[in-house]
């Protein structure tokens, strides 16, 4: 076993043919040792038994060819774009490869070069086309025909065959090592009962598979390994912080919070009971709770959070919650002291803003308890912020904070219970993969009184209807919200700007009429003095970035325009459209895009037929990926290698299962955690170290 260990991390100079600039070359695709050289798996294959001839290719369809190279030219256009055009020949016909500004290629083949091409084709006119094919250069041996050929992510300098033969190389010498059956990392048992191929077969068979068949058990028993130990990973901290850490047991609910839920103006809905229910269970136990609520927007999360900060206030404890944004934090603020301070709660809010008179004078009542809740940004987690008994954490839009962040809250109490919070519904998949750890509860139901928003997808050769509408709407006493995805021009990126749509519509349609801009780059008391004044009305039309897409609570506010909508996924346009809707009247979004894309057009038309945000988040992780799904790749998604929790589902729930199911001794769990620090690298604290 030692022996294989050092194998799998010996350097990849370690294989012939590989010197340091081979070496540098290859660590651009993060490749630096033999092991991660194994683990550099194949993006798609090639049925090489089935290479049609020139004459055989389907128009429109991705196909494989073999053809030699007649000739090369490379044209340039009168607007300068130059045109690189490879003919190529076999004994049924000719095809044209074609390149645009990539003038490089024409350097790379030569006549009499035997080529496979793979691509989609293009029937023009009796004329056959593939743009930007993959090419690959038929070298002499090469068994080209009658095998599946593993084609791998690749940079323009190590070329298909070389990773191949590189591969193959590594492979003989890991299976020729002694002791390379004991690399296994799944207990027996479970290799028997989920019917799995050793790891040895399947590493060799996910990189030159004899069949499909032989493929498919391959990958099959890769992605099981990936998520079951990803799964056993997660399943591990929640049981040590279950058993492992002694956190609050908050009593049984009191008069204290029997008021409070007696005060509030409206009757919680059947999921907010569920959810309260949950959490109330949670906090009466020793265990630390550490709970995500997934509510959609307006769902009520917030009354949520103001119930449950009230039970740890009634138990002699004192209350954080961490929001992602002052006008959040602000607005958090408004609403619990609204809910909370006339049963005699104290609760401030402590932001980057405040002076340094009130921020000591808050930071002094915070250490001596003299303030039960206390709402904030980042500013929580200063150094300087230390609770006298703080007992329970609530952090609302969670995915914007790092991971390190929310931790580092927690840290300043002794085990509090912990609330997480998000507007962004989550899928299943990804919620068992990244917040497998985590107690989950779902707000479904939205409270009555919440009307769907009409939704439409338009032309920017509409803009003059649209904005028309809006100015209807103004007239009629409401207020509208004009979105734009940039601040101000960029030559790189063809979309609107906020500061430049400000200047156009108070100088076109919204002339004579209250307008607002509003961006991430004003100062803290600039971008409050607008929300101020759009929220109590003397704003009638507020121009922003998406600096407004969580917590700004305008029931007045009935339209908001999207423009450049094609640059949003479903989830952020989604977080959008719920900033309307909020109030007795009818409420409309309207998303504007000349976008022709395939994906943006299905991604649009979605948004104008779903108002449910758990349909839409399913649909975005489709559409979009995981990697994606935030919008960032700081809060704690995993890079998987071959797993893919969108088509993995049914592998996921089995190894979710096996991982569950698993008697982890303390040597597997080690073996386990040595493995995941291996995959996951860098990014391993942010997966596992809550």
């Amino acid at each position: 076993m030692i022996i294989i260990q050092k194998l799998w991390s010996a350097k990849i100079q370690f294989l012939k043919g590989v010197g340091p600039a081979n070496a540098a070359r290859l660590s651009k695709l993060n490749i630096f040792s033999i092991g991660q050289l194994l683990e550099h798996y194949p993006r798609r294959y090639e049925d090489r038994s089935k290479i049609k001839l020139i004459a055989e290719l389907i128009d429109g369809h991705f196909e494989t060819f073999r053809a030699v190279v007649m000739n090369i030219s490379e044209l340039k256009t009168y607007r300068g774009l130059k045109i690189v055009k490879i003919a190529v020949r076999d004994s049924s016909g000719i095809a044209h490869l074609t390149w645009f500004n990539q003038s490089y290629i024409k350097n790379k083949y030569r006549p009499g070069m035997d080529l496979i091409i793979f691509g989609k084709v293009q029937r023009n006119h009796g004329i056959i086309e593939i743009n930007k094919p993959d090419i690959e250069l038929v070298e002499r041996n090469s068994p080209s025909t009658g095998r599946i050929m593993p084609v791998y992510p690749a940079t323009e300098d190590i070329p298909q065959w070389q990773l191949r033969s590189l591969i193959e190389q590594a492979l003989q010498i890991f299976q020729s090592t002694p002791g390379s059956e004991s690399t296994e990392i799944l207990p027996a048992d479970i290799i028997i009962r989920f019917n799995l191929i050793n790891r040895q077969q399947a590493l060799a068979n996910i990189h030159f598979p004899v069949s499909m068949e032989t493929l498919l058990q391959a990958r099959r028993r890769l992605v099981f390994e990936e998520l079951y130990l990803l799964q056993c990973g997660l399943a591990y901290i929640k049981q040590k912080m279950k058993y492992g850490s002694k956190g609050i047991k908050h009593a049984r609910d009191n008069e204290l919070v029997v008021a409070v839920e007696k005060s509030l103006p409206f009757a919680l809905t059947a999921d907010q009971l569920q959810t309260l229910r949950e959490i109330k269970t949670d906090m009466e136990d020793t265990t630390p709770m550490q709970r995500l609520v997934q509510g959609d927007v307006g769902s009520g999360k917030t009354v949520i959070a103001a119930i449950s900060l009230a039970k740890t206030v009634e138990n002699g404890y004192q209350g954080a919650m961490m929001a992602p944004t002052e006008i959040l934090a602000e607005q958090h603020y408004h609403t619990l002291a609204r809910l909370l301070a006339p049963h005699g709660i104290k609760i401030a809010v402590l932001t980057g803003k405040l002076n340094r008179k009130i921020r000591e004078e808050i930071l002094d009542n915070i250490k001596t308890g003299l303030i039960d809740i206390v709402i904030g940004t980042h500013a929580l987690i200063q150094d300087d912020v230390e609770f006298k008994h703080l007992g329970l954490v609530v952090t609302d839009e969670q995915h914007r904070f790092g991971v390190r962040q929310r931790s580092k809250l927690e840290a300043k109490g002794n085990h509090p219970d912990v609330l997480i919070m998000t507007a962004t519904p989550i899928p299943r998949t990804m919620a068992l993969t990244v917040y497998g750890d985590l107690d989950v509860s779902i707000i479904r139901e939205l409270p009555p009184g919440r009307q769907p928003i009409a939704t439409y997808a338009r032309n920017n050769n509409r803009r003059e209807k649209v904005y028309g509408f809006a100015v209807g709407q103004i007239k009629a006493g409401r207020q509208v919200y004009i979105v734009c995805p940039l601040v101000e021009e960029s030559e790189k990126i063809e979309a609107q700007s906020a500061v430049s749509m400000y200047n156009e519509l108070t100088a076109t349609f919204f002339r004579n009429i209250p307008c607002g801009l509003l961006h991430g780059k004003m100062k803290p008391q600039e971008k409050e003095a607008v929300m101020a004044a759009f929220a109590n009305g003397n704003i009638k039309a507020l121009i922003a970035t998406t600096v407004i897409e969580v917590g700004v609570n305008v029931p007045n506010a009935t339209v908001i325009i999207i423009e450049g909508a094609d640059r949003f996924g479903l989830a952020q346009l989604h977080q959008l459209r719920g900033r309307v809707g909020r109030g007795e009247y009818k409420s409309y979004c309207i998303l504007l895009s000349d976008s022709t894309n395939e994906e943006t057009v299905e991604r649009l038309k979605i948004m104008t037929e779903v108002n449910d945000g758990f349909i839409l988040a399913e649909k975005d992780l489709v559409l979009r990926g995981p990697g994606q799904f935030f919008g960032t790749h700081q809060h704690g998604m995993p890079d998987l290698k071959i797993a893919d929790i969108v088509r993995d589902t049914d592998i996921l729930l089995e190894a979710r299962q096996a991982a569950q199911q698993t008697v982890c001794t303390p040597e597997y769990l080690e073996k386990v955690w040595q493995t995941l620090k291996h995959w996951f690298g860098d990014k391993f604290s942010m997966v596992f170290h809550r």
